[in-house]
């Protein structure tokens, strides 16, 4: 049995849950083109580890980004529960409540109607500079669409929710007023009808055209392209359609994300009004991951961005307490995966640098710095920008 250690105590530990005895080797790193070399953060604790002992979670270490997708073997995991281990040819998907009638499909089932592909990045909606942002990262993702599956069972005219429920489940503390419950909990999320009949939610067996693995959600796991990962259920086991609002643990009360409007914003202040939603929609994010000096003694930053698919208008880099200068945009970018960018910084000093991307979208919305996230109360969605240290030698 797995070392369970669930996401709660992993975002709580921050920096220290990612760290372990060993420094990643240099071999780990990815090949360089020749003349290349990479210029190291010194921002990274020598402690870092991307796969702590255990092997209850893995973290991204951005250090290795080297293109679009992400390796399945470095594509990062983590899990409130258990991690069960799932027979795919004995699996069923149950669909249950507002349907014409109970259905269980087979992986088979699935696989023989029409699949889809999409390139899909994104984040848990803990990642911050506390796990060194590694809990991130971009896949091909091939599977069904929710919605074909909904059509093939038929749906009530009553339906309004629709929700899936994964098959890892632990004991958790409920609150209820005064009183507080250990009960069952099962994971599970869920999104409107309107929701799951758009293109892009999907049922997903396969990574980067090969098989889920376990630790992927394998057999079958919910991907909301565009949407933090805790929308994108693992182990998926039953989708039930239901007419009220569905109020689970990680829908309703731990994936939620407070924010003040009005007044001070001090949390004693009584014309602060304090606003609670949902976790849902990734918010716009970028990050450095590389620095590259060339034989010419050039150097190239790259870095990438998070998003809900909102086209972008820039990225932008910082060094130091210079001017923000434009990046280019890579061209194999789609809607939904992540937006690989570059800068070339041309003319860098010897000595110690900081160096900051932001990204903007076609709406206007610009990342913010940290300081401007201060009326949010929780540490969960933080898309603050991410100011990087290095040394140039």
């Amino acid at each position: 049995m797995t070392q369970h250690i669930g996401r709660r105590e992993t975002l709580k530990r921050g920096l220290t849950a990612v760290a372990a005895l060993a420094v990643v080797p240099e071999w780990a790193l990815p090949a360089l083109a020749q003349g290349e070399v990479d210029v190291p953060f010194t921002d990274v604790p020598a402690t870092f580890n991307p796969a702590p002992a255990g092997g209850a979670r893995r973290f991204l270490d951005l250090r290795k980004i080297d293109g679009m997708i992400t390796p399945s073997d470095q594509f990062f995991f983590i899990q409130h529960f258990d991690r069960p281990e799932i027979d795919p040819a004995r699996h069923r998907l149950k669909l249950t409540g507002l349907v014409s009638k109970p259905v269980e499909l087979s992986l088979a089932d699935l696989q023989a109607m029409k699949s889809v592909d999409v390139v899909n990045g994104y984040e848990c909606s803990g990642n911050s500079a506390g796990a060194m942002q590694g809990l991130s990262s971009n896949g091909r993702f091939t599977g069904v669409r929710v919605r074909d599956v909904l059509k093939r069972v038929g749906v009530d005219d009553r339906a309004r929710e629709v929700v899936f429920f994964g098959a890892d489940k632990g004991t958790e503390d409920v609150a209820f007023r005064q009183n507080t419950m250990k009960l069952q909990q099962q994971f599970a999320r869920s999104i409107t009808f309107e929701q799951a009949m758009k293109a892009e939610p999907m049922i997903a067996w396969a990574l980067n055209g090969q098989p889920l693995r376990r630790e992927h959600g394998a057999p079958m796991r919910v991907i909301m392209p565009g949407w933090y990962g805790v929308a994108n259920v693992k182990w998926l086991e039953e989708i039930h359609l239901q007419e009220g609002r569905f109020l689970g643990n990680y829908q309703a009360r731990w994936y939620r994300t407070i924010r003040a409007v009005g007044g001070t914003g001090e949390l004693t202040d009584p014309a602060t009004q304090f606003i609670e939603t949902e976790v849902t929609r990734l918010n716009l994010k970028s990050m450095i991951a590389r620095v590259r000096k060339s034989a010419n003694g050039a150097h190239q930053v790259s870095g990438f961005v998070l998003n809900d698919g909102t086209p972008l208008k820039s990225v932008e880099v910082k060094i130091d307490e210079g001017p923000w200068q434009r990046a280019t945009l890579d061209s194999a970018n789609t809607t939904y995966s992540w937006k690989l960018f570059s800068y070339q910084w041309q003319g860098a000093t010897p000595g110690e640098h900081t160096i900051v991307s932001r990204a903007t979208d076609v709406n206007g919305v610009v990342q913010p710095t940290t300081a401007e996230l201060a009326r949010k109360k929780t540490f969960l969605e933080d898309n603050s920008q991410f100011p990087r240290k290095l040394r140039i030698g």
